[in-house]
């Protein structure tokens, strides 16, 4: 994977955008817990108190809290209210707020800021906690008697007073003892205890309970809302970056693999079948899109979420962290299960797809030669065996995935249960909110979910590892032909002059050569034509002057210069060529010949035409130059193919015209005029022919004979048929003496 990662280098800012966006939509997402918890815990537990610092308070409630706390304390709390009465210049702006104030003097918070409210928290709310105590004391008495601390007090004692006149030294003792029972509950805990009795001293303030309430869920609810909108645009953001981002990587992939596949020689070209570079071009570019994709919606995401979710639920309970280590422990070890026994199957599955492919095409391509040998059967069981060998392998793999999601399942749905009977028992101990039980149950989904996620990639990763492989191995691939640092130029007085000094070539990986001290000279103005058993080596030779492979031993010169010390594309530039098979493209018959030469006048393709006796069919078929060619040109005959084919060629009006057996397709007397215009219309070129029939090449000014890979004869027909009893052969079992003389 990592030998590909310079492909995203243009996608960089992109990229970094996106995590922008994941890191704040990881955010949203780790604060909504919190919210519902603030709905539970504050909204519906503690009817929308959030503090257990009162905006106001009557003044004998106040003097009863300060009864329960040091001087120090009673100081910090009075600082920070005012008393306000019927004679108070702000007695107006209160009593509408707080209608007991018509009755008696309250105390109002001067200052409602967090930090303030924060510093007072705990003392009011453990002051509260103790009157509500002391209120309790008198609801247990027992026959008009109240216990405190071992002494008996009658019920009608004001408890608040008795209290308030005990010894200094034995109050602060009364107020340390229930700073001990306090310190067990926890903060959180005292300030949600303590939340009830401010919310009845706002009921007996006058002021509506109800309404706060309401008021702080509605709020709460409204933030949720927008940080969920927040999230979902993140979400919506990051699939834009990440579609383009992948879709640009595969882009390129594809392009730089057909520009590399298009300058391999016929050499790299053997070392790959079509069919793997079809499903390495296609269906593994598509993989590693795939996993684009999703890495950049989940890699990144995943960690901030899991990290962000582990922070947050052992803020909400230490005491029960454990839960979630267990569970990403239980997690991990099914992540290594199935890594291991899928990553195997994930590169076979990528072999199998190219063997796929292989047999369909070749089925689909060789269908006429199947059809003509009654073969169907046994085609269809060899692409049945390819098709149950790809099925098979899929279902282990998904197999593996169908039991993988269910275990995830269970672990997740095991983990809320656990969460649900320990959270249960630290509510009833007091020492956890309900809200706080539902927000770490939530962070262990989004830890769970994070994990999920990663495992996915896990599976994912494998996959795209191997395609990623697979087109590595062809970009990483070293042209055996390549173009010179510095190209020499062609020798201008020389017009296609085409010379072969003692070539000899040898396939890579053969062990004889194919080609055995090649030497001979094409001119300018002759035909030099070759003809030979099959296998002799003549396509192979013609091969070695396009430069589709190189010589093994000797040159190959072309106008004074080795075809090595040139550029390619120069090289082709001088050539026209026309191959064994002849291959059309989709389009029409003129995009057909202007492959050749773009710029090629009507007046051009109308005389290539003609030159190739193809004018007769394409005028009949009424539509001109603008015959629609299907893919392969399977609308035309092979013969009509071959014709169109040269004349392609000879739209490039070439130096060096090439012919390697162009004219099988063609009737003997197509055969005659074609090779008769050729001659009169292209008199200058030089004119090599690849011939099976002796009557193709019986006029050519040079013939050469070759046999095992050797020049066996060279001279003109005459000649031959004198010196050369290979060349004598051949043409005797074609034509009869009469006709060869």
């Amino acid at each position: 994977m990592y030998k590909l990662a310079k492909y995203l280098k243009p996608f960089v800012s992109s990229i970094l955008i996106a995590i922008v966006l994941l890191f704040i939509q990881a955010m949203t997402d780790l604060a909504l817990p919190d919210y519902m918890s603030n709905i539970v815990n504050t909204g519906i537990q503690q009817g929308g108190i959030e503090d257990a610092v009162p905006k106001a308070i009557r003044k004998n409630q106040m003097e009863k809290l300060t009864i329960f706390m040091s001087e120090e304390d009673k100081e910090k709390v009075l600082n920070q209210y005012t008393l306000v009465d019927k004679k108070d210049t702000d007695y107006e702006k209160y009593v509408e707020d707080y209608p007991i104030l018509k009755k008696e003097a309250i105390y109002v918070l001067k200052d409602s800021d967090k930090s303030k409210v924060e510093e007072l928290n705990l003392i009011m709310g453990k002051s509260f906690l103790a009157v509500a105590g002391v209120d309790n004391m008198k609801s247990s008495a027992k026959n008009g008697l109240i216990d405190i601390n071992g002494k008996k007090v009658p019920a009608s004692t004001d408890l608040f007073m008795l209290f308030k006149n005990l010894p200094e030294d034995e109050r602060l003792k009364i107020n340390d003892d229930m700073n001990k029972k306090f310190a067990a509950l926890g903060d959180n805990m005292i300030i949600q205890a303590a939340a009830n009795s401010v919310k009845g001293e706002y009921k007996a303030l006058g002021v509506d309970t109800d309404k706060i309430q309401s008021r702080y869920i509605g709020r709460t609810g409204i933030k949720m809302l927008l940080i969920s909108l927040l999230s979902a645009v993140c979400i919506v953001m990051v699939g834009f970056f990440a579609s383009r981002i992948a879709a640009g990587l595969a882009r390129n992939l594809r392009k730089d693999v057909f520009k590399k596949v298009e300058g391999f020689s016929n050499a790299e070209l053997d070392k790959f079948s079509t069919a793997s570079l079809i499903t390495r071009t296609t269906n593994d570019i598509n993989q590693i899109q795939m996993l684009i994709v999703i890495m950049i919606r989940m890699i990144f995401y995943a960690p901030i979420i899991g990290v962000g979710g582990i922070i947050k639920a052992i803020a909400k309970s230490t005491s029960m962290s454990w839960i979630i280590a267990v569970a990403v422990i239980t997690l991990l070890g099914l992540i290594l299960i199935v890594f291991s026994v899928s990553l195997p199957k994930f590169k076979i599955v990528q072999k199998l797809v190219d063997r796929l492919n292989l047999v369909t095409r070749e089925n689909l391509s060789g269908m006429m030669v199947i059809r003509a040998f009654n073969t169907q059967k046994f085609e269809e069981k060899r692409f049945d065996k390819a098709n149950k060998d790809l099925t098979k392998t899929n279902l282990f793999v998904n197999r593996i995935m169908a039991v993988m999601f269910p275990s995830m399942m269970l672990i997740m749905n095991g983990v809320t249960l656990l969460i649900v009977w320990v959270g249960a028992h630290h509510i009833a101990q007091s020492s956890m909110q309900v809200g706080d039980m539902m927000a770490f149950m939530q962070y262990a989904m989004q830890i769970i979910f994070a994990f999920l996620m990663m495992s996915f990639m896990f599976i994912m990763i494998p996959r795209a590892s191997v395609s990623a492989q697979r087109i590595s191995e062809v970009l990483e691939v070293e042209p055996t032909i390549i173009d010179p640092e510095e190209s020499k130029s062609f020798n201008e007085e020389l017009k296609g002059v085409v010379e072969f000094k003692n070539v000899s070539f040898k396939y890579p990986g053969a062990e004889e050569n194919m080609l055995k001290n090649i030497s001979f000279k094409a001119l300018p103005g002759e035909t030099t034509a070759f003809i030979g058993a099959t296998g002799s080596g003549k396509t192979t030779l013609i091969n070695l002057i396009l430069r589709f492979y190189d010589a093994t031993e000797g040159e190959v010169i072309i106008d004074g210069v080795n075809v090595k010390e040139v550029n390619q594309h120069k090289l082709r530039d001088k050539i026209g060529y026309v191959p064994q098979k002849s291959s059309l493209f989709s389009g029409d018959i003129e995009s057909n010949l202007r492959y050749a030469n773009e710029n090629a006048s009507e007046e051009d393709l109308n005389r290539a035409i003609e030159i190739a006796q193809a004018k007769g069919f394409v005028e009949e078929k009424g539509q001109g130059l603008s015959l629609e060619i299907s893919q392969g040109g399977t609308n035309v005959s092979g013969g009509q193919k071959q014709r169109l084919s040269i004349a392609r060629a000879i739209v490039k009006n070439p130096e060096i015209s090439i012919f390697d057996d162009s004219f099988s397709a063609l009737d003997f007397k197509t055969d005659l005029e074609l090779r008769k215009a050729l001659k009169e219309k292209t008199g200058e070129s030089t004119v090599l022919i690849v011939a099976q029939r002796i009557a193709t090449i019986k006029n050519a000014e040079k013939i050469i004979v070759l046999d095992e890979g050797r020049i066996v004869g060279m001279g003109t027909h005459k000649e031959l048929m004198e010196n050369c009893e290979t060349y004598k052969e051949i043409a005797l079992s074609q034509l009869s003496k009469e006709e060869l003389a």
